[in-house]
């Protein structure tokens, strides 16, 4: 019996965790997609919710509220890659948010649970997708192929950053699991860690990009930086960053990759009715119709792998900061300490 209630303990946090992963990533999508409108400067919003997650991390761990791992210039020195990884997927989402509207962005973001199958097969050995799993991801591929060919939105500059965003999140998907199977730290060690590596990386693409010389000209010419509009936007963002860092770790210590990544295709049927709901930058009535056959795919594509046996349980790390971690979410299953 104490068996069986350990069990649906641990399903119930993983559950809570999920959810809260699918709540604040469908809801980010549209937040950036206002905080790059009011405030045009991506590499800098991007910092800006970089150090509100890393000093949150560090101010609530200071006060006792949470427990982080301690940061070492050896454990940087290997997680390193996965945040130069995520840097990038960030840094093209929000540019791709810049020059697109959200239900392009969705489209792409919808395709990854098709390059993220294969990458899991290839370089984490796992067992080959069924034929209903594969069928799925080509319903999610013809969706956003249909809406790609009826985009009157359609431009080089958007769909290049399309293109690069589709590449970095693949990537970021598969390695970062890698890094949290392996690299021994706890989930709230994994979101400063990440987020203050990101923040000493962002300084190297305001430079690439020019984009300090805009902040400059702009401090120069004396634009107002505090409307109210910009700040709540760009203060918003970065509340809802520092969630979807702690939930989008956990959720993937909890899950398997392509899980993660169909949780994130799959939530977006929000983040549409939010964009129709209240912005007025959507595709059309037949390009909502493919995004929506796109997700439909992801729906199909989450029961194909959820069915017994279709999948193996994701691995599990074996130190110490994993198990107090594990302990933590069990006693806290409403979630509410450990936001």
């Amino acid at each position: 019996m104490s068996s069986i209630r350990i069990d649906s303990t641990k399903q119930l946090a993983t559950s809570s965790l999920v959810l809260g992963y699918a709540l604040c990533s469908s809801l980010l999508a549209v937040i950036n997609k206002l905080a790059i409108t009011k405030f045009n400067y991506p590499g800098l919003l991007t910092a800006l919710q970089y150090l509100t997650s890393a000093l949150g991390v560090w101010v609530l761990g200071k006060l006792g509220f949470l427990h982080h791992d301690a940061f070492t210039y050896e454990t940087a020195k290997k997680f390193l890659p996965a945040a130069i990884v995520f840097y990038l997927a960030i840094f093209t989402n929000t540019n791709l948010l810049r020059h697109a509207n959200v239900d392009t962005f969705i489209v792409f973001r919808s395709l990854t649970p098709l390059l993220v199958a294969v990458a899991d097969t290839v370089f984490r050995k796992q067992p080959i997708p069924s034929k209903l799993t594969f069928l799925s991801l080509f319903v999610i591929l013809g969706g956003a192929v249909g809406y790609v060919a009826t985009d009157s939105a359609f431009t080089l500059t958007a769909y290049s950053w399309a293109f690069a965003y589709l590449v970095t999140i693949t990537s970021e998907m598969v390695y970062i699991k890698h890094i949290v199977s392996n690299v021994g730290l706890n989930t709230w060690g994994l979101v400063l860690y990440n987020n203050l590596l990101s923040l000493m990386i962002a300084p190297v693409f305001w430079i690439l990009t020019g984009e300090y010389s805009e902040v400059f000209a702009s401090l120069g010419s004396r634009a107002s930086w505090f409307e109210f509009d910009a700040v709540f936007a760009v203060s918003l963002s970065c509340v809802f960053g520092l969630a979807i860092s702690f939930f989008g770790f956990a959720a993937r210590r909890a899950i398997s990759a392509t899980a993660f990544t169909v949780t994130g295709v799959v939530n977006k049927f929000l983040t549409v009715v939010i964009n129709v709901l209240i912005w007025d930058k959507h595709a059309s009535p037949f390009g909502l119709l493919c995004l929506l056959f796109t997700l439909c795919g992801g729906v199909l594509y989450q029961r194909s792998v959820t069915r017994p046996g279709a999948e193996p349980a994701p691995k599990q790390t074996n130190n110490e900061n994993d198990d107090d971690e594990e302990t933590q979410l069990v006693k806290k299953t409403d979630g509410d300490e450990e936001n």
